[in-house]
């Protein structure tokens, strides 16, 4: 793999630094003895010059090692992490002015640092290998952290969202399929065409597959509408905000680079700004959180008026709350459930809360059992029940005022769980959760005094982390509690020897 100069240069930087180091030198010893300044050495380790073939010599020389050993970019033991980084797609494809990072400031600190760098990357690496952490993974999470150090929100997707809805459509007027599809065929020239999963089944777990050599979208038969909508309005944003480089599939089969994630989910902010649109959204809502109480009823009549799937409207409110009602203290994730098993799989989440730790949400709970009390887990139980017991297959809402139990921090959480794959008798659940603060309270009026319509329940993490001893939804033991209870207690008896 070709390395960029800067890389070069750096590795060259490294080597030489270490190599001085592991002679005893210092760089006044090692430019004296080579006939060049101190200023000069310092600049080469720290990868911002590149001498010469004399200089490279006179280095050598003074340090008694071979030129070709010297210009190597192999690198020492400690050190490889390092140049296993800069030999990475890392420093190259990830756009880390996204984050606030200047990629030279980067490249200055592996410089001055080069050892203790090299164990903080090396362990990085190693807790992604421990869990199994793929690249799509690592992409995906450091996308999620680009959307939370935003609150979700980006105006300039926003702009692009309205001058489309501007150009093609009547004020206030919903986005068509039929406009979509125009749209695609004439102005794009993009061709749909549906396959059945029937007939390839290899194929069923996609929505859609685009063919840029034919400018072909095939779109799977077996979507609903608001799925099949969104996957069109998906593809005009493609075209629409000329983004080339992009997955070609729906769901993922493989991520080839950052800016491929995050042009993908570009494009998925752009077909939820144009088929959610802001100004209506925020005078439903707004109407919404004026009641005195609340209504699961309306809250899914408000998903189905925007002709939405739950999660992409959830995906809409994480937009649209924090920068239209100042309610940021938020948190969104998705759970599926496959009937008869016991576990729940954590398939998606979005922090926009800025509380610490997993109390307010998953977040940091591995290979642990989620609180059952949780409504985005109750909620899973219903539905599986209904569709048992009953024969009943819909949609269900469900609120509920979650406090938890070691904190006290209280949440207002709306689920929505539904069928997700009937073939493998899956559901899903997707919830917002809301911080309970004055913010919170100032614009949703139901929340101003307890009402029997959201009903409370005492929470916690983890079954493994639970103190509430009486739980009857417990299916582990609180084993994490116990080591922090026994740590504790030999902490005290340490102080008590002291």
């Amino acid at each position: 793999m070709t390395l960029p100069a800067d890389h070069i240069r750096l590795l060259f930087g490294l080597k030489l630094r270490q190599l001085r180091l592991d002679k005893g030198l210092s760089a006044s010893d090692l430019a004296q003895q080579s006939g060049m300044s101190v200023s000069y050495i310092t600049e080469i380790e720290k990868g911002r010059k590149y001498p010469k073939a004399d200089k490279i010599a006179a280095l050598a020389n003074a340090m008694q090692v071979d030129y070709d050993s010297l210009v190597s970019l192999k690198l020492s033991k400690k050190l490889e992490p390092i140049s296993d980084l800069l030999r990475s797609k890392f420093l190259t494809e990830i756009p880390l002015e996204l984050f606030g990072i200047d990629p030279s400031d980067l490249l200055e600190l592996l410089a001055e640092a080069p050892a203790k760098v090299s164990a903080m990357i090396r362990t990085f690496m190693d807790i992604a290998l421990t869990y199994n952490m793929s690249v799509e993974r690592l992409y995906m999470t450091m996308l999620r952290s680009y959307q939370e150090m935003h609150d979700n929100y980006f105006p300039e997707i926003e702009a692009d969202a309205d001058r489309f809805l501007a150009e093609y459509t009547a004020s206030g007027q919903a986005v068509s399929e039929n406009l979509l599809v125009n749209l695609l065929k004439i102005k794009y020239d993009v061709q749909i065409v549906p396959f059945d999963p029937a007939e390839q089944p290899e194929l069923t777990a996609l929505r859609s597959v685009y063919r840029p050599e034919r400018r072909t979208l095939h779109l799977n038969a077996s979507l609903n509408t608001a799925q099949r909508t969104f996957i069109l309005a998906r593809e005009v944003a493609f075209q629409y905000m000329g983004l080339k480089i992009r997955p070609y599939t729906y769901s993922w089969v493989e991520a080839e680079s950052f800016e491929q994630i995050l042009n993908n989910y570009r494009a998925s902010y752009f077909a939820g700004a144009i088929l959610i649109r802001r100004d209506v959204l925020v005078a439903r809502l707004t109407e919404l959180f004026d009641r005195d109480t609340w209504s699961n009823d309306a809250f899914l009549d408000l998903i189905r008026d925007f002709n939405s799937t739950p999660e992409r409207f959830f995906y809409r409110l994480s937009n649209v709350l924090p920068s239209q009602f100042g309610i940021d203290q938020l948190f969104f994730y998705r759970f599926n459930h496959t009937a008869g098993e016991t576990d729940f799989h954590l398939s998606k989440e979005m922090h926009l809360s800025r509380l610490q730790g997993s109390q307010g949400g998953p977040r940091g709970i591995i290979d642990e059992h989620y609180c059952r009390r949780w409504i985005a887990l109750t909620i899973l139980q219903e539905l599986h029940f209904l569709q048992q017991n009953k024969g009943v297959d819909s949609t269900l809402c469900r609120a509920q005022l979650s406090e938890y139990a070691d904190s006290g921090v209280q949440y207002l959480i709306v689920s929505v769980a539904h069928s997700h794959r009937p073939d493998v008798q899956q559901n899903m659940s997707v919830s917002m959760c809301f911080a309970v603060n004055d913010a919170l309270r100032s614009r949703m009026k139901f929340m101003q005094k307890p009402t029997p319509d959201i009903p409370a329940r005492l929470v916690n993490e983890a079954c493994e982390r639970c103190g509430i001893f009486d739980c009857r939804e417990r299916v582990a033991a609180p084993t994490v509690l116990q080591k922090k209870r026994q740590f504790a207690g030999m902490k005290q008896a340490l102080e008590k020897l002291a």
